[in-house]
């Protein structure tokens, strides 16, 4: 055992640096991935377009429209967030605690900065990193299982791409602007995380209920749609299910951006 400790240790201290590099990254060099961001959406957006011009001549306005929309629109509330939250660390707490678990002692956020878990490294880190993937990841399946509107289309295929563009546009903004919350301290972070999570989840039902309501959508289109809003409520649920606990509990957390620790 007493062996084990110093590599324990070792592995600790290794995983701790390496999470404090990539946060260095993520955050001196989120300009340029806003960049890249642009160029690489917008490039397959054009190939998207382009492989269904065979089949679709002529697309319609919306889908252009929908395709900016789903390039500019992380890019921009990105940008808002970091104006909304440059001084994160320094926005007032919330006058209610949601979070009201156990016994802590509060901090002023001078005595939080001088915690030795304050900040977002560590398992942070990889909330971050997946709160950032989850805006292409929705892009890219919003692009493959969309095709390009026609100029004319029957009333299910308009509800299901304006549900499905609004879905994508909406949350792939409100996890970029959670992502500045958490990169910059901001109080309302853990919350914000929560409510978007609880969108999501009604997000996913209230399209169901819009497109389904069109009625004559036909067998294999309901059923392709049921699989994948059904596979977004799993993958909001899972990242509840792990993350929460995290949100509420962890002495990191509770430091960073509720200036407390246990008592």
């Amino acid at each position: 055992m007493e062996n084990g400790r110093p590599m324990l240790e070792r592995f600790t201290n290794r995983m701790h640096a390496r999470s404090a590099a990539l946060l260095v990254s993520l955050d001196t060099r989120l300009d340029r991935i806003l960049i890249y961001w642009l160029l690489a959406s917008g490039l397959i957006a054009t190939a998207r377009l382009s492989f269904s011009a065979p089949v679709l001549p002529i697309a319609s306005f919306a889908t252009f429209f929908s395709y900016m929309l789903l390039i500019v629109a992380p890019f921009a509330s990105t940008l808002l967030a970091l104006r909304w939250f440059a001084d994160g660390d320094r926005q007032p707490q919330p006058s209610i605690r949601l979070a009201s678990f156990g016994k802590w002692h509060q901090l002023t956020l001078s005595q939080a900065k001088r915690h030795r878990l304050y900040g977002t490294s560590g398992i942070m880190v990889s909330l971050l990193v997946g709160m950032m993937l989850n805006v292409p990841m929705r892009v890219l399946e919003y692009l493959v299982a969309i095709p390009p509107l026609p100029t004319a289309t029957p009333p299910w295929l308009s509800a299901l791409h304006f549900a499905m563009t609004f879905d994508a546009v909406l949350f792939s903004s409100l996890y970029m602007i959670a992502f500045v919350a958490a990169l910059r301290r901001a109080p309302l972070f853990p919350r914000l995380l929560v409510a978007i999570w609880l969108c999501d989840l009604a997000m996913q039902l209230t399209t169901a209920h819009l497109v389904m309501g069109t009625g004559s959508v036909p067998g294999g289109v309901a059923d392709a749609l049921q699989t994948i809003l059904s596979g977004n409520i799993k993958k909001v649920l899972i990242s509840m299910a792990l993350w929460l606990p995290y949100l509420l509990l962890s002495t990191r957390v509770n430091v960073t951006y509720r200036h407390r620790i246990p008592a």
